[in-house]
């Protein structure tokens, strides 16, 4: 477009082109059974030969420029076509290995449970989620990473032992997250247990500083236990699984049922208390690796080799 404006802009003037009129004549005068000379012309055959050579001039400059443009549109249209057309494959793909490997959670407790098959078609769905990044730096995209994180799956031995817990009777791990604070550069890691009887959670803070676009080094500093929510109303269920045992909870339902109002005076009284709040000191901390990372989103690799995949809080990809 710059060059055609520029050629608009150029002055125009009416004159015809000398190679072109010697050319017409020398065709001319090979058409015609004698020579011509100008002198025996007429002004009006004179005229009508300036005419049709100057509309062979013009035709041809027109079948020059008419030729490119619309050849350049055409071409850019069809790129700009292509182009849209992949990143929208490149969505439905992303789409459909997403679900797949969310899909694949199901019954792992979070990957505590997952048999040796289910972490090798975990594995396999990652790397090719991890092949089809659409956030190659990560640690630029702040906005994308802040927010709370749903931990959905991991491979991490260390969080083993506190998954395990929800095995024991009457206790239950509700949630494991990650909320992070793109502004002020903090982490909080938080779980969230519960039972007949009570809600409480542990969680620990830190702070991190970017080292690359897709690293992160993490440096805990605190560590929380937040203060048990007593239940007003104590639900207890028929039974229990212990050790392969079922125990049968209905003759205590008779003695929970008696102690529901003082139950209630205690939870108000705890409820009120602050939560218990320990240091922690790190001297070297630990790196975080984001290797996938959207809008729902986010697969993490830890200094140990560990997967970690979250979901963001309120994603489609959370319902069962």
């Amino acid at each position: 477009m710059s060059i055609i404006s520029q050629f608009c802009l150029l002055p125009v003037k009416s004159h015809t082109s000398p190679s072109q009129t010697q050319q017409f004549t020398t065709k001319s005068r090979l058409l015609s059974p004698t020579p011509l000379n100008s002198t025996l012309l007429s002004s009006g055959a004179k005229r009508e030969i300036s005419t049709i050579t100057v509309k062979a001039a013009a035709s041809s400059e027109s079948f020059e420029w008419g030729s490119e443009k619309p050849t350049t549109s055409s071409n850019g249209g069809a790129a700009i076509a292509v182009a849209d057309e992949e990143t929208a494959v490149d969505v439905d793909e992303n789409s459909r290995l997403k679900q797949q490997l969310v899909d694949s959670f199901y019954g792992t407790d979070r990957g505590l449970k997952a048999s040796s098959d289910t972490r090798a078609e975990v594995v396999e769905l990652i790397t090719q989620l991890e092949a089809k990044n659409p956030t190659p730096s990560p640690t630029d995209a702040l906005s994308l990473l802040n927010g709370k994180w749903i931990l959905a799956y991991t491979s991490f031995s260390g969080l083993f032992p506190l998954l395990s817990q929800g095995k024991l009777p009457l206790v239950k791990v509700d949630e494991i997250s990650q909320t992070i604070d793109s502004q002020n550069l903090t982490v909080q890691n938080s779980v969230q247990f519960s039972g007949p009887l009570a809600t409480t959670s542990l969680s620990t803070n830190a702070k991190f500083e970017v080292r690359s676009p897709k690293r992160v080094q993490i440096k805990f500093v605190e560590g929380i236990i937040g203060t048990p929510q007593i239940t007003d109303s104590v639900v207890l269920p028929e039974n229990v699984e212990f050790l392969g045992q079922k125990i049968d909870l209905t003759p205590l339902k008779g003695l929970f049922n008696s102690v529901q109002d003082t139950a209630s005076s205690v939870a108000r009284s705890i409820s009120s208390q602050p939560p218990l709040k320990f240091n922690i000191n790190q001297n070297e901390g630990s790196w975080l690796l984001t290797t996938y990372l959207d809008q729902e989103l986010r697969i993490s690799r830890g200094d140990g080799g560990s997967v970690f995949v979250f979901v963001k809080e309120g994603s489609a990809l959370l319902s069962p």
